[in-house]
């Protein structure tokens, strides 16, 4: 399968939440994603890579799915910013990693990026 045209902004949704049958609900899975804050696309109709740039990650702070709060980082002007509510703050890009989620199953982390948000660095290009 090939993408014919890729698009501008690449929203990427990661599965963190499961149905287990035995327990008869969902569970978060806190499994590590390690996403990248620069993204090659290459399995595309054109057979030219199209690159990214991450500038947004939606989190989902909680243990399970029916509670929880989120959270965003957003890079603007070069600077990445945590919102909470009405709490703004800047933190260095090297935060954006702990976002990943947890090597081990069980952890006290419940920080996990839930949706990924991409921008084209070919922003102008066939738009």
């Amino acid at each position: 399968m090939k993408i014919k045209k890729p698009p501008h902004i690449l929203v990427i949704h990661l599965k963190r939440f499961k149905y287990i049958e035995q327990l008869g609900r969902y569970k978060k899975l806190s499994y590590r994603v390690v996403f990248p804050l620069e993204l090659k696309l290459s399995n595309t109709v054109e057979d030219a890579d199209s690159e990214y740039s991450l500038f947004a990650v939606v989190v989902h702070v909680g243990s399970g799915p029916n509670h929880g709060h989120y959270v965003s980082l957003v890079k603007s002007h070069n600077h990445w910013l945590f919102f909470d509510d009405e709490n703004v703050e800047m933190i260095d890009e090297s935060a954006v990693q702990t976002f990943f989620g947890s090597a081990q199953e069980y952890s006290s982390n419940t920080d996990h990026g839930y949706i990924l948000f991409y921008e084209s660095l070919g922003a102008n290009k066939n738009s």
